[in-house]
């Protein structure tokens, strides 16, 4: 076990506010095109020189995309890289979530003795996002593998890789506690701080960071650009703010930071840092819309266009129930080869009535592709299934948007560059890029049931060509085979049998591949289950990708925040895998001469932060009838309690109830014992992650 002392938060330069105005453009769709060569180019993982890193030279310029050989993406990294690096969520701007150049981590290693768990780093607070890595750096005084980490606590960490040591660490600022956020949110922890992944540039060697910070009683979103090797700010750090207009062409729109959240992982792409934001738990959806946002990487000056979801004027919504956010479940927005964006977005008003793609006017429950500038929208995909068409899932709440959307390598013999996105209707979509579909399942090349999805796919391509994507809804893994003769399809892979990961939080988990290259028998399938039983840990799982056969199972770390997914991404390089949760860093690998495994029984877990009263009274437990303001809801021993959500809509703190569905309530009884709800929300489908009612 490992532990540190944390010092006093550094002084900051005092951010500078600019504000980011753009007239909203009647959207067009159209094709883009991007050469397979560029396809193959831009998804595959950055790494330095072997000669650099041994050096810890950090003027050498990193090969990147612009600088590889005309080869196949799938054999660069296998032939020429000495180590990898991880700087962006999943791996790459296609968020494919691939190492192919794993020749250290077998299925025979990893599912024999000598795999397990080397160290564990105590952290400040809950780790939201995915651990970025980067080899041969000049840090501390010498040259390390660095694993960058970011706390809810805003705190930032530079980590040995191999041995767990904090080489660097600074504090962005105080984080918003959940006592300041709307409504009570409680889908998370304690503070919210950083949320998403940052994103890292290794020509500039710069980390560039999402800090949310309570400054002088309000709530602020920071852009920070910090030196790799010091953590100090490179850049006076900026204060997000936007605005748009409105469907009428003169009503201004304002970023609201209080009432807004940025889950999604940042994403760097065409010299531009980009950044989704949604709402806290659908509350405040009255001024909650879902924005991406972008800023030049060199000067964090803001993009001249922004891009706003939903564009309905007020009045206009039976509740000013706007939202149509980018959350994704902290998976990153996608950049294609020829900078085009992808994101997917979530729910909107639960009546259907501001419904509108046609006029772009709210842009809910669709994928959309967007030019690098965010000046308009290129193309968008919105389902229509019976049962997941775009109304219904904004009136059951069940985003699209819960899962993020992934760009395929370019296929043989396909006829347009793929994406895969699904949501938590279980559904996923294998749409053309350039030509999302528009306002018609008709349009997907093939759908294909996964399980209910708060998560994210992987892709890999194995011994036989053929590419392969991974789904992790419900609680299984499953690979599809992508098709491309006789048609463009996704077909499940008959070697494959599907195997099952731990979980009692919403529906779906995340995955990493790692291989040998496409060279038969390497490939293994990394996972981290969620908290399933009152221990609240966290399991992180290794399966064999040809057979489906688990290799490795255990103990990853805890979330004891179970009102808040653990939407974690294991990052898996160079031998090692990491694996961020509540106060850790979990490093799993190959045991050594002089660096042993730790034993089952030394496993240390963090004591849980004590629970945040937000209220005098709550309760949780399933809809049983809905009259008008009032709801009636049985809890988990069978009392039936009556709460009058009069209030929590006038605070906009509530969501739309539905009978059968499973809530958290908290407010105060009045004299006739009726619970005069502050707010209500949606909670766990699982009792056993339920707060005790009080």
């Amino acid at each position: 076990m490992i532990t540190h002392s944390f010092p006093p938060p550094k002084n900051l330069s005092e951010p500078r506010l600019i504000s980011a105005c753009t007239i909203g453009r009647r959207c067009r769709a159209a094709r883009s095109s991007a050469s397979a060569l560029g396809a193959l180019l831009l998804c595959s993982t950055f790494f330095l020189p072997a000669r650099a890193q041994r050096a810890g030279s950090q003027t050498t310029a990193p090969l990147n995309a612009a600088s590889l050989p005309s080869a196949a993406h799938d054999s660069i990294s296998a032939k020429t890289a000495a180590e990898i690096n991880v700087t962006t969520y999943h791996n790459n701007t296609m968020r494919n979530g691939w190492d192919n150049a794993e020749k250290s981590l077998t299925p025979s290693v990893v599912g024999g003795a000598s795999f397990g768990l080397l160290h564990q780093v105590k952290l400040d607070d809950q780790v939201d996002g995915q651990p970025l890595l980067v080899t041969g750096l000049t840090i501390a005084g010498g040259t390390h593998d660095v694993v960058y980490v970011a706390t809810e606590g805003n705190t930032v960490y530079a980590i040995d890789a191999a041995s767990g040591t904090i080489l660097q660490q600074t504090n962005l600022g105080t984080p918003v506690s959940i006592h300041q956020l709307p409504g009570g949110c409680n889908n998370n922890g304690n503070n919210v701080g950083v949320n998403s992944t940052p994103v890292i540039d290794l020509s500039s060697q710069t980390l560039y960071v999402m800090a949310y910070v309570y400054t002088g009683s309000v709530q602020q979103f920071v852009l920070h650009a910090l030196s790799l090797t010091t953590l100090a700010d490179k850049l006076t750090p900026v204060v997000v703010t936007a605005a748009h207009t409105l469907s009428d062409g003169t009503t201004l729109y304002s970023f609201t930071a209080a009432a807004s959240r940025q889950r999604a992982a940042l994403l760097e792409a065409n010299g531009n840092i980009y950044a989704g934001f949604a709402s806290f738990c659908d509350i405040n959806a009255n001024l909650s819309r879902g924005w991406l946002l972008g800023w030049t990487a060199s000067t964090l000056a803001p993009l001249a266009q922004t891009q706003l979801n939903n564009r309905v004027l007020p009045g206009n919504s039976p509740s000013d129930f706007f939202l149509s956010s980018i959350w994704m479940s902290g998976y990153g927005p996608a950049a294609g080869p020829a900078g085009n964006l992808f994101f997917v977005t979530g729910n909107s008003d639960p009546s259907g009535t501001t419904y509108d793609k046609v006029g772009t006017v709210n842009l809910s429950e669709s994928v959309i592709e967007m030019p690098p500038t965010l000046s308009h929208v290129l193309s968008y995909f919105s389902p229509t299934d019976s049962g997941a068409d775009v109304a219904t899932l904004d009136e059951q709440d069940e985003d699209f948007g819960s899962g993020g959307v992934m760009l395929l390598p370019n296929q043989p013999g396909a006829t347009s560059p793929l994406a895969v996105a699904a949501g938590k209707a279980g559904i996923m979509y294998l749409l053309k890029r350039g030509n999302l579909g528009g306002e018609n399942s008709g349009n997907a090349l093939s759908e294909v049931s996964i399980g209910g999805c708060w998560c994210g796919p992987s892709y890999f391509k194995g011994p036989d060509g053929i590419g392969r994507v991974v789904s992790s809804g419900g609680n299984n893994v499953n690979v599809w085979e992508v098709q491309t003769s006789p048609s463009t399809t996704l077909v499940a892979d008959p070697g494959f049998t599907s195997p099952s990961v731990n979980g009692s939080q919403d529906p779906g988990f995340f995955t990493s591949i790692s291989s040998n290259g496409t060279a038969a028998g390497s490939a293994i399938i990394w996972a981290v289950g969620r908290p399933f039983d009152s221990s609240n840990d966290v399991t992180l799982y290794a399966f064999d990708a040809a057979s489906g056969k688990q290799l490795y199972a255990d103990t990853a770390g805890t979330w004891p925040n179970t009102g808040g997914n653990s939407n974690l991404v294991p990052t898996v390089a160079n031998g090692r895998v990491y694996v961020a949760s509540y106060q850790m860093l979990s490093i799993f690998g190959i045991e050594v001469a002089g660096e042993a495994l730790v034993p089952k029984s030394k496993f240390v877990r963090p004591a849980p932060p004590s629970e945040a009263v937000l209220s005098a009274h709550q309760i949780s437990g399933y809809v049983r009838e809905v009259v008008g303001a009032r709801v009636v809801i049985e809890l988990r021993n069978g009392q039936r309690v009556t709460a009058d959500l009069t209030e929590a809509a006038r605070r906009h703190a509530t969501i739309q109830p539905q009978v059968g569905n499973p809530v958290v309530a908290r407010g105060d009884y009045d004299r006739n014992g009726i619970l005069q709800a502050e707010s209500i929300m949606h909670a766990k489908a699982q009792p056993v992650l339920w707060r005790p009612d009080r």
